[in-house]
């Protein structure tokens, strides 16, 4: 039991985040980060000794599983096809120069369509890591490996304390990341304060665009993410035996755009669907912006707003000038940082994946944009990796197995340093116990990725949640250092001598 329980605290498990940030110089250059944003780690198949009655069960289920996968294809056939014909569209819109609001409302369907394809194609495979998460969470509770934070005055949700064996498996998931990113690779580790200015988020984008849509109880002030709640409400109504199939329809349709609703059109859903509050049946305010930043001032004045930070980033970025410095003004170089972050979540959930204070452990680093080449990318060129390309996305493809030499060398991968990350946070996530199989780097679509990036790779594993994200591995050029450089006044860039000198008239 204690081995199952282990278990289950890596699948739901404590979050840590990895950022590689790839920052490239010139001469007096702005450099150039490649960044690789949050690693949540919720790793492990479990295995278990079965009786015979168990293993006749098992063989029959799999004999099943043959003779649906025969017909598998057949069935998505329909949805790949549709989901290729958006993608086509979408792209013949963005050749053909089509307005902004149509291209998003086409980009919005192809999102809808990918998701359906997903979805059926996660409910056809065999269900082979069966878990009952309510009796699983009770025996970790009952054994302290973690338990809601101040439980006897009622429990605060999103906030967790770790028992015994839970600090212990925290720290030990800890020590694997410090000792496979930090001391094999000589990065630079620094540890930075939680307490941040407001200049400083304001800068980053956070204070203006760090924010989920929220309603409220307009009687008891209850509060609830607007897009959860909705979502909640037409699966409670499509269960209603009255339901007819062309409303079911229309609510699925919904659900999948999920994501691309505006403030109004959410408001306007509301409305549609006459969505009460779930504890009280009480009507609900209009969706407001909510921003998920914890705010506090600094100083006993309260002359000087500050938040607690979201995330351990911008610390090290803050620090470029430093560990530049520190590392002889030399690049390529990295830095990470380990700490707590925090996000005040509107309705936390899912246990321990959700939560509104967390440890993160990120790395950014640094790299010539014109040297984007790994000087060790060969140690990690033959590793097949279940990649799930943009082009297979829009194509209604399936993600296919690559070496990671051969994904960069046909740029599936855009470059060499992007792809030993990948190589690297892929052999970690093995290394803490995911299983191989259940591991994928989707990357994400043009209409996805920051204005700034030019490659992004979410390493997923599938849960009983379905595909969860769990890492980010992202070039975002110089983005951050030079909006913290614009904003201060300071260079935040690297310099190295040229083999030949430039004239300028």
């Amino acid at each position: 039991m204690l081995r199952r329980a282990t278990s289950a605290v890596l699948r739901s498990g404590a979050e840590i985040s990895a950022a590689v940030l790839f920052i490239l110089p010139g001469t007096k250059a702005k450099p150039q980060p490649l960044c690789a944003s949050r690693v949540i780690i919720r790793p492990v198949s479990l295995t278990a000794c079965l009786s015979k009655k168990k293993r006749r069960s098992l063989w029959l289920e799999q004999r099943g599983g043959e003779n649906m996968g025969s017909n598998m294809e057949e069935i998505l056939a329909p949805l790949r096809q549709a989901v290729k014909e958006q993608g086509d569209l979408v792209r013949q819109m963005k050749a053909d120069g089509a307005p902004d609001v149509d291209v998003t409302k086409a980009v919005a369907e192809l999102k809808a369509r990918k998701k359906i394809l997903e979805a059926k194609e996660l409910s056809l495979q065999a269900k082979d890591d069966i878990v009952d998460r309510v009796k699983m969470e009770d025996t970790l509770k009952r054994r302290f490996f973690y338990d809601q934070a101040f439980a006897i005055y009622g429990g605060v949700s999103g906030l967790y304390d770790f028992g015994p064996v839970g600090c212990a498996l925290k720290n030990n998931i800890l020590q694997a990341w410090r000792q496979h990113f930090i001391h094999e690779e000589q990065i630079l580790e620094i540890d930075c304060t939680m307490l941040t200015p407001e200049p400083v988020l304001k800068t980053s984008g956070h204070v203006d665009k760090f924010a989920d849509y929220m309603v409220k109880d307009v009687k008891c002030g209850e509060c609830f993410r607007a897009d959860h709640l909705l979502k909640a409400h037409l699966q409670k109504l499509m269960s209603d035996k009255k339901c007819t199939q062309e409303m079911k329809s229309e609510m699925e349709d919904v659900i999948t755009q999920m994501d691309n609703y505006t403030q109004q059109e959410l408001a306007n859903l509301f409305v549609k669907y006459k969505v009460k509050s779930p504890s009280t049946g009480n009507d609900l305010t209009p969706p407001i912006s909510f921003n998920l930043m914890f705010q506090t001032s600094i100083g006993p004045g309260g002359n000087m707003p500050g938040y607690l930070r979201p995330e351990t980033a911008q610390g090290i970025f803050l620090n470029f000038k430093r560990l530049l410095e520190f590392n002889q003004g030399k690049l390529p170089f990295a830095a990470a940082q380990i700490g707590n972050s925090f996000r005040n979540e509107i309705s936390p959930r899912s246990g321990l994946i959700r939560v509104r204070e967390f440890t993160m452990a990120e790395i950014e680093h640094f790299v010539d944009p014109n040297e984007k080449v790994h000087s060790k990318f060969s140690n990690v060129a033959d590793l097949e990796v279940l990649l799930y390309s943009s082009k297979a996305q829009t194509s209604g493809q399936s993600a296919q197995i690559m070496k990671l030499g051969d994904a960069v060398e046909q740029g599936v991968i855009n470059n060499s340093v992007l792809g030993y990350f990948v190589g690297r946070i892929y052999l970690y996530l093995t290394k803490v116990g995911l299983a191989k199989d259940k591991v994928r780097f989707r990357q994400h679509m043009d209409n996805e990725m920051a204005h700034y990036a030019c490659d992004c790779w979410d390493a997923e594993a599938k849960t009983s949640y379905g595909w969860i994200e769990i890492v980010g591995c992202a070039d975002r050029s110089c983005y951050d250092l030079s909006c913290h450089a614009r904003a201060t006044k300071v260079p935040l860039v690297a310099e190295k001598p040229l083999k030949e000198p430039i004239s300028f008239d």
